[in-house]
């Protein structure tokens, strides 16, 4: 039987590390640049001493945290102070883009240990891709040299929609052939890991939570720019999934705006010849490259493109800036690298000045500074939210 056929098997729960007090106080010392002692963290927490006391000490004895000095507070005997582990514990991601699948090896503080990439391959054959993409696994973990039992789990980011509690790959518009692909049970039988599906927007929004620069903010917007284009949303630190786990497709606006779209325009002005074809993701990107090669050296019908994208893009997630009250948008993805020195400026201009945006608090736009590689980032990250962080829902109860 062929795996692109096979049903979904298993469930898409990760093992977690600990409780949930664990996790809050695992993530106190996370997000702390130089760690805290016991006193601060019950403080932090609101947690007893006791609990706390009790907490650090299985951290201690499970590796996730360290001893790394004493802190002085002029009375008493010194402050013990703790802080992450980052090699204790590892996350792999795998970002299946339309035209590049990336892979990433993560420590604790969300640093890549070890990246891979892979153009995706033409061919309508999921089932031969998703072999490859099990291989590709294989080898970043051996180039890595981390140890099977130190890895979390696997973190995949595919464009939507998908059907998150199946695993599958649910008939994007970029990746021809793919309907109802299982890749997350695939990819689960062939590296022995537990995995998790979720959309490239999503997991873009986590990575810039954990590790970018949402890292000081609960509600944000992240504007993802690939083959396609899309939103992750965070809203009082919650993840917006909607009710199928596809929210952030933006619809009209994604029509316009993406590569195949830009390259398409570029054909149709005269701006680029009829040789720049999209007749598959690869394709336009490669143009797309060339269309910001005629910008960069002065090219007015080529920066006009680039510019009126821009002011496209900015204006609707001024909007949407505006309906969920966030006061930081971020940009990123895998084609922004080759965009950003004309989007940036525009899109803060327009959000800045436009008159939806709410005026009780400044919103502030940047820049992914995690690269283009932000998609297998945020994968990666999927797997440490899911098992590390505090998960409010887990308090709930019927």
């Amino acid at each position: 039987m062929s795996v692109h056929s096979a049903p979904a098997r298993r469930g898409t729960n990760l093992p977690r590390v600990g409780d949930f007090n664990e996790s809050v106080v695992l993530e106190a010392i996370r997000r702390s640049a130089n760690g805290m002692s016991r006193v601060e963290l019950a403080r932090a927490t609101g947690l007893s001493a006791q609990t706390v006391s009790n907490i650090c000490r299985r951290l201690l004895d499970r590796g996730l945290v360290e001893e790394t000095g004493k802190q002085s507070t002029g009375a008493g005997k010194p402050r013990t102070i703790l802080t992450i582990n980052p090699v204790s514990r590892f996350a792999i991601g795998v970002h299946l883009d339309p035209a590049v699948v990336t892979y990433v090896v993560l420590d604790l503080e969300g640093r890549v240990v070890e990246g891979l990439r892979r153009p995706t391959p033409e061919v309508v054959d999921p089932d031969q891709t998703m072999a490859e993409i099990g291989e590709s696994v294989g080898t970043l973990v051996e180039r890595a040299g981390v140890e099977q039992d130190r890895i979390l789990g696997l973190g995949i980011a595919a464009p939507g929609p998908i059907d998150a509690a199946a695993g599958l790959v649910v008939d994007p518009p970029q990746l021809a052939g793919w309907v109802r692909v299982p890749l997350r049970d695939h990819l689960a039988d062939a590296t022995g890991l537990p995995v998790i599906l979720d959309k490239d927007v999503t997991a873009a929004a986590i990575a810039e939570r954990w590790a970018g620069a949402a890292a000081n903010t609960g509600n944000f917007l992240f504007f993802y720019l690939g083959t396609g284009s899309g939103m992750g949303i965070v809203v009082e630190n919650s993840i917006v999934r909607g009710a199928s786990a596809n929210a952030g497709e933006v619809g009209g606006l994604d029509a316009n705006c993406t590569t195949r779209a830009l390259v398409e325009e570029a054909v149709a002005t005269g701006v680029l010849d009829a040789s720049h074809t999209t007749t598959s993701p690869h394709a336009s990107e490669q143009s797309l490259q060339v269309l910001t090669g005629l910008a960069e050296q002065g090219h007015v019908g080529a920066t006009a493109i680039l510019d009126g994208w821009a002011g496209r893009v900015a204006r609707g997630v001024a909007a949407a800036a505006t309906l969920l009250d966030s006061d930081l948008v971020v940009f990123g993805g895998p084609i922004w690298p080759q965009l950003s020195s004309w989007f940036l400026p525009i899109a803060t201009d327009v959000i800045n000045r436009s008159p939806f945006v709410e005026k009780m608090h400044p919103t502030t736009v940047t820049e992914t500074a995690l690269g283009a590689d932000v998609g297998a980032i945020g994968a990666a990250c999927l797997v440490l939210d899911r098992t590390l962080s505090p998960q409010p829902e887990s308090l709930m109860f019927s």
